[in-house]
């Protein structure tokens, strides 16, 4: 590892939130992760929580899952609660970095990304939740760049697949790339999907709040990124996509806002040029739009009320038809997930000027990986830290808070993820 771990700092990674339902996912990558002992050194790693015991059993439980019984005995545990600043500037000056797991962000989220600043600890976290991460760049840029911490929001399947996606296809793209419409696609087993209560109320108060985020963007000031090429046409809220042989909607996860926010880093400080994106993902056949419809207008009127948001929150699994639960996704649901995410640009060839006619050349590159909700999540955020701690030389500046984009476009993230079960390719080119 590059990062120096000294007496003061003995850990490289601390796990936070590691009894949570995706914090126990966490803890099984990082010990897998460890494991491996990478060419930069072992790593050093701990987990947090509230509950000593809860963090024991959790231990005890990944010792049987992975067999390696030398969890229990040599995995630290620290005791931290995110009521508790005491305990959060104890935990951070122990790790170089924190993986914080512990959701909804929006509720829980500030005070560990305020105690790893003030306590030079880098931070990370799987937060989908635009309002909480605009609002933390907004609040915390100057602070964590004045100290030299970085923090990354959205280091999960919201939104590393479609953020680097995009870094992926420029990249490979043969001229000028100036738009780009991604499909996500997720294939399920017999069992179905199904995810977990946490996910769930991040999207209640999410939507519920949609009024506030508008407000805090126009705090930002800042100006319309320049529409490069030609603009490209908004589609309706429901068709028929030839691309994935499906109906789509529009995407409303948080990929959108952070890929914009990605590319205007890379506009203001690398002059590259933008490029428009649109996400969709597909819903399935036209039994299956109906009963979204219907149930995203009862959805959208619940949350507007105080008993509407408690119902929703209180009985998740009845609310959203057992797409969501307290108890999460089974192993076997986890199992017969996958995903991919299959993204169509187009642009300009060498040889042509973007500002002149129709874009004249295309790419299609894809993301593929196993179950996004957990699987490809956990992934995402662990070698996100990995590359953090390695490669610190190649993120921007000294510190800030960053999108996943915009932090790592000059490392080998992509590469990590690759020989990690989450697959970048190039599907055609035109």
């Amino acid at each position: 590892m590059a990062a120096a771990v000294t007496s003061r700092r003995p850990y490289h990674i601390i796990v936070f939130g590691a009894t949570g339902f995706t914090g126990r996912f966490v803890v099984d990558e990082v010990a897998r992760c460890a494991a491996e002992k990478p060419a930069g050194g072992p790593v050093k790693w701990a987990v947090a929580g509230r509950s000593r015991r809860r963090l024991e059993e959790t231990l005890e439980q990944a010792a049987e899952r992975l067999s390696m019984p030398e969890l229990r005995t040599d995995t630290e545990i620290i005791v931290a609660d995110v009521s508790i600043e005491e305990s959060l500037a104890v935990m951070c000056q122990q790790g170089v970095v924190v993986l914080n797991c512990v959701g909804p962000y929006r509720f829980y989220g500030e005070p560990v990304v305020k105690a790893c600043i003030e306590n030079g600890a880098h931070y990370v976290d799987i937060s989908g939740e635009p309002q909480f991460l605009e609002r933390m760049q907004l609040e915390y840029h100057t602070k964590a760049s004045d100290k030299g911490v970085y923090v990354i929001g959205s280091c999960g399947f919201d939104s590393i697949p479609a953020d680097l996606g995009i870094l992926y296809t420029r990249r490979h793209f043969k001229g000028t790339l100036t738009a780009v419409e991604s499909f996500l696609n997720i294939s399920s087993g017999p069992e179905g999907l199904c995810g977990h209560d946490a996910t769930w109320q991040s999207a209640v108060y999410g939507f519920a709040d949609s009024g506030s985020l508008r407000q805090l963007r126009r705090k930002f000031g800042h100006k319309p990124l320049p529409v490069v090429g030609a603009k490209v046409q908004k589609r309706g809220f429901v068709f028929f996509s030839k691309e994935i042989e499906q109906y789509v909607i529009p995407f409303i996860g948080s990929d959108p806002s952070v890929v914009k926010r990605t590319q205007r880093f890379l506009y203001e400080e690398e002059q590259q040029l933008p490029v428009q994106y649109s996400a969709y993902v597909g819903v399935g056949g036209l039994i299956s739009v109906v009963k979204l419809f219907c149930g995203g207008l009862f959805f959208w009127f619940m949350v507007k009320f105080g008993l509407g948001r408690k119902l929703l929150t209180t009985f998740p699994s009845f609310f959203s038809f057992g797409m969501f639960s307290k108890a999460g996704p089974t192993i076997k649901q986890i199992e017969d997930t996958c995903f991919s995410l299959t993204f169509f640009g187009e642009g300009y060839s060498e040889d042509t000027d973007p500002s002149q006619g129709r874009p004249n050349a295309k790419i299609c590159t894809q993301v593929i990986g196993a179950e996004p909700g957990y699987v490809a999540t956990v992934s995402t955020m662990v070698q996100s830290a990995v590359t953090l701690l390695n490669e610190l030389h190649s993120l921007p500046r000294r510190g800030g808070v960053y999108t996943p984009g915009a932090a790592f476009y000059k490392t080998t993230l992509i590469d990590r993820l690759h020989n990690h079960g989450i697959k970048f390719s190039v599907r055609d080119h035109q």
